[in-house]
């Protein structure tokens, strides 16, 4: 292990011992991943979410709003519209504030601070029904937790097995011993060689967490309008890509997976602040292509003066119904 990530290990313990997990009045679920973006989280506390509603339960998600510039507690949205902007909550709390109905989302940097905010709030009904999802909460050590689902990404699971900043782990693979629940995300474009060597792997830090596999399926195709278009028209056509996120390899796997063929594609940075030159610059690198990006690229795009040939590829987390059935039968 190099210097800095030493450095980063030794910060880890530190801020674990520093202060003890509070709690909150009722179940706390929490989505998170032990590496540094790119594992599809949103999609799955999006799905989980919506799985807990159709349950007959009241979902709250509490969450930090990454780049968010808005300072917590404060609602995203109280179950109806975005309350602020994308540039305050953050792109992926302003994305599952769109997709999400009835569910309210808090923003605060200390989730068990932004759980009392919500509680005291008295938007919510405080029965047994109500949870709290943890969104990006598995190093969110200030608040306990009931159940800890830990997202790894198939594809690339553990990158070099470095810790940050001289690899993609947040923390070290022993780590896992803390999870309730694992899920190889993105399995659908992994194989069976890559799934079973990452399996074996996490069976050598925790031996007890049922293991489920999962994908992200292309739900829409959705113009500049806002309205969907068959999944259809990308067999054979020939498109540009737009992306701003952690892993657009797997975007762009899934796009050629439809049938689609990419002649060019622009990747920025993950959390990507578009500026309106950017799209200008894309729009004349696309020369006519339809131009194809993500749910949470779009959410920073909407405020642009956007081409009609821009679609947005809408996906939904897939996963075994017993995965649910995991979560809620005995929470």
């Amino acid at each position: 292990m190099g210097l800095l990530s030493g450095i980063y290990g030794i910060v880890l313990r530190i801020a674990r011992l520093i202060k003890k997990p509070a709690k909150l009045p009722y179940k706390v679920i929490s989505i998170g991943n032990i590496t540094l973006g790119g594992t599809g989280k949103t999609p799955a506390v999006i799905a989980l979410a919506e799985e807990a509603q159709r349950r007959g339960l009241q979902p709250c998600i509490l969450t930090r709003g990454y780049k968010g510039k808005a300072k917590g507690p404060c609602f995203v949205t109280k179950g109806m519209e975005p309350l602020i902007n994308v540039s305050q909550a953050g792109d992926e709390a302003y994305l599952m504030s769109e997709a999400l109905s009835g569910v309210p989302i808090i923003k605060c940097a200390d989730r068990h601070e932004g759980g009392m905010f919500a509680l005291n709030s008295k938007l919510l009904t405080l029965t047994s029904k109500l949870i709290f999802i943890l969104d990006d909460g598995f190093q969110h050590w200030q608040l306990h937790r009931d159940k800890d689902i830990v997202l790894i990404d198939a594809t690339n699971p553990f990158g070099n097995e470095k810790l940050f900043p001289e690899g993609r782990l947040r923390e070290p693979l022993s780590a896992l011993k803390r999870a309730d629940i694992i899920i190889l995300s993105k399995a659908d474009m992994a194989n069976e060689k890559i799934i079973s060597a990452c399996m074996s792997k996490i069976r050598r830090y925790n031996s007890d967490a049922p293991i489920f596999t999962s994908s992200h399926k292309p739900a829409a195709l959705i113009n500049v309008s806002g309205k969907a278009e068959s999944l259809d028209t990308l067999k054979e056509k020939r498109v540009y890509t737009l992306s701003g996120i952690a892993n657009p390899s797997y975007f762009e796997a899934l796009l050629t997976s439809m049938g689609a063929e990419i002649v060019n594609s622009k990747r920025f940075r993950d959390h990507h602040h578009y500026q309106q030159g950017d799209i200008d610059k894309i729009i004349k690198e696309a020369g006519g292509l339809d131009i194809i990006t993500t749910e949470k690229d779009m959410v920073k795009l909407k405020g642009l003066n956007l081409p009609n040939n821009i679609f947005v590829l809408r996906i939904k987390f897939s996963i075994d119904g017993n995965f649910y059935d995991d979560i809620f039968g005995r929470l």
